[in-house]
C-alpha cells in the first residue's frame, strides 16, 4: 500500500488507478450512507480522490491510509449536506413501486421504521453507528475517519443503539425488532 502512495506521488499513474479501485468500494459506501443518494455520493466520492491525490504527501505512512482517505470523504460529504440544507427541497418526480412479493411486507415494515428511525438520529450518530455496524470500522478506524476521540466514538454509537431502540419501541416496533436489536 505505501509503495502505492509512493508511486503515486512520484506520477505512476497505475498506482493511482490502483489505490482508486482498492479503495472505491468503502469510500462510495461511506458517501452514499451519509447523502443517501446515488449522484451526490458518486460525486463526493470523486471528489474525494481528487482531494487526497492533491494531499497526498501530508498523509502519515505511520498510519493506516483508509481512514485518512474515509476522513476527507465524510468531510466532503459534509460539505456537501450543508450545502443542500441551504437549497429549495425537491419533491419527489417519480412514484416509487409497490413491491409485490406477499413474504416481503415484515421485513419491508420493519427496514421502513429502522430507516425513519435512523433519519431522526443526530448525524455524527448516525454516521458512527454506519460506520461501525455497516462498514465494520474499529471504533479507532472511526474516530480516524471522524476526527473525533476514540470515546466519542464509542459513546455515540452507544448512544446510537439506545436511542434506535427507544424510537422503535415508542413506535411499537419493538416486538418484530427485538430480536435483530440483540444482534447488535
Amino acid at each position: 500500500m505505501r509503495d502505492l502512495v509512493q508511486r503515486s506521488l512520484a506520477g505512476d499513474q497505475t498506482a493511482m488507478l490502483a489505490l482508486v479501485d482498492r479503495y472505491q468500494s468503502p469510500v462510495f459506501g461511506l458517501c452514499l450512507r451519509m447523502l443517501g443518494q446515488r449522484q451526490d455520493a458518486e460525486d463526493m466520492a470523486q471528489e474525494t480522490f481528487v482531494r487526497a491525490f492533491r494531499s497526498l504527501r501530508q498523509w502519515d505512512s505511520q498510519r493506516e491510509f483508509l481512514p485518512w482517505l474515509l476522513a476527507i470523504a465524510g468531510n466532503r460529504c459534509r460539505t456537501c449536506l450543508g450545502q443542500r440544507m441551504r437549497r429549495p427541497s425537491t419533491t419527489q418526480l417519480v412514484e416509487q413501486v409497490p413491491d409485490r412479493q406477499p413474504d416481503g411486507k415484515p421485513a419491508r415494515h420493519l427496514a421502513e421504521e429502522l430507516q425513519r428511525a435512523m433519519g431522526r438520529l443526530r448525524e455524527e450518530y448516525r454516521l458512527a453507528f454506519k460506520l461501525f455496524h455497516e462498514e465494520e470500522l474499529s471504533y479507532a478506524e472511526i474516530g480516524a475517519a471522524l476526527d473525533c476521540p476514540l470515546g466519542t466514538v464509542k459513546t455515540w454509537v452507544h448512544r446510537a443503539r439506545r436511542e434506535l431502540v427507544e424510537m422503535l419501541r415508542k413506535r411499537e416496533v419493538v416486538g418484530e425488532v427485538s430480536r435483530a436489536i440483540r444482534q447488535i
